[in-house]
């Protein structure tokens, strides 16, 4: 099988490779905004544009009246293509009548980034060649030797640089032997219970470093304006969230590779984590958990190590439901973390009960849904999704335990 697989190298760059970073950033914000403002002209008045055009037209006043722009790699016209990309997603989701989100103007110093194409990019030992800068120290070597580079990203965070090296990898998933199913129920208390009994606790990092995070939002707040202090104010809070981000992506990267190896098959619920967010009482909490990251990392992962990942009607009440006899405790609290059925008498944790119920609830989909007949049970209703993928994206929401 063929996979895309990026690595993110920290790049160390001197200070006269630093300033051609930051230029090359520059030129290809200023070429997306450039594209942007005449991408919205074109429309308005009904001409046709795309990309190639706008690409065309920039190249034929480049010498004229933006000479600065040749200082840096002419990749830097890929920010059209990025442009022409954002516009497709906007239509696509303005079809499906969801919030479209309109292309916006980029701004200096955020996510700032610079395109390489896989004809200028080389690569030595702990060192990377950029086109027009030359060799620049790599923090590690590529992790995929001796395959297919398809191009690379070079990105800022904070004061800190990363190249993202995007290469096409033969890999052969291993032949997965019945190592078993599992349900997982995502709460925020506890990042994520397994339905053996497993428990693995969320490192939390902006809970744990939010008093510092506010130290330095109020001392940047009190910075002046345009002031070599607020800048470096700035840059010390960049720093942090960046800390936060890594702890984050740390644990969840670990668990989720973990995760792949030990089963061969995942049921997962889905959360409507962007629906959870509007409460302003558990908001916080939830974006400090990355349940949608922990999702995207599952999904890819198991294509890799050769396992999979199941979805359960969001619907579905794995909460309430006993994992014993099956009754549904309607009355069930957010406060109440021991489930007590009323029929049966069992008691167990709310965590635990909601994981059992959502592995049982895997196991009678995936032998229920035969070849022919595409209906779903959720809730004690017939669901027929409309469309392929539709069906495929099917999760259980749960609760948020």
């Amino acid at each position: 099988m063929i996979f895309n697989r990026a690595h993110k190298i920290r790049l160390y760059p001197n200070a006269i490779q630093e300033q051609y970073l930051k230029k090359a950033c520059g030129t290809s914000r200023f070429i997306y905004n450039w594209g942007l403002e005449r991408w919205q002209q074109k429309y308005k008045n009904e001409e046709k544009v795309n990309s190639s055009i706008l690409a065309k037209e920039l190249r034929a006043i480049r010498d004229k009246e933006y000479p600065w722009i040749s200082e840096v790699t002419c990749d830097a016209f890929h920010s059209l293509t990025d442009l022409q990309g954002a516009f497709r997603n906007f239509f696509r989701r303005l079809k499906r009548k969801e919030k479209p989100g309109f292309p916006k103007f980029k701004r200096k110093g955020v996510n700032d980034s610079f395109y390489i194409n896989n004809q200028q990019l080389r690569l030595k030992d702990k060192k990377v060649y950029i086109p027009k800068l030359g060799w620049v120290k790599l923090a590690e070597e590529f992790g995929f030797p001796e395959v297919k580079i398809l191009s690379a990203t070079v990105s800022r965070i904070a004061n800190k640089w990363f190249i993202s090296i995007n290469a096409e990898i033969e890999h052969s998933p291993p032949v997965r032997e019945n190592q078993g199913a599992v349900g997982i129920d995502l709460g925020i208390n506890i990042f994520a219970v397994l339905s053996n009994g497993e428990k693995f606790e969320s490192p939390r990092p902006l809970k744990r470093l939010e008093r510092r995070l506010k130290r330095l939002q109020k001392s940047l707040s009190r910075k002046q304006k345009g002031s070599n202090n607020r800048d470096k104010a700035k840059m010390r809070l960049a720093n942090l969230y960046y800390r936060i981000s890594c702890i984050r992506n740390d644990f969840l990267h670990k668990l989720t590779t973990n995760f792949c190896q030990d089963y061969n098959t995942l049921y997962i619920e889905d959360l409507n984590t962007s629906g959870m967010m509007k409460n302003s009482h558990l908001s916080k909490a939830i974006s400090d958990q990355g349940w949608f990251e922990f999702r995207r990392q599952l999904e890819y992962k198991s294509q890799w190590y050769g396992s999979q990942v199941k979805k359960i009607d969001r619907f579905f009440a794995s909460s309430k439901t006993c994992s014993n006899c099956g009754y549904k405790k309607e009355d069930l609290k957010l406060s109440d973390r021991v489930y007590v059925c009323k029929k049966c008498g069992k008691r167990i944790d709310r965590d635990l009960n909601a994981a059992i119920n959502i592995k049982n609830e895997g196991l009678r989909i995936l032998s229920s849904n035969t070849e022919g007949s595409p209906e779903f049970k959720a809730c004690g209703e017939n669901i027929r999704p409309s469309s392929v993928a539709e069906k495929d994206s099917l999760v259980e929401a749960g609760s948020c335990s």
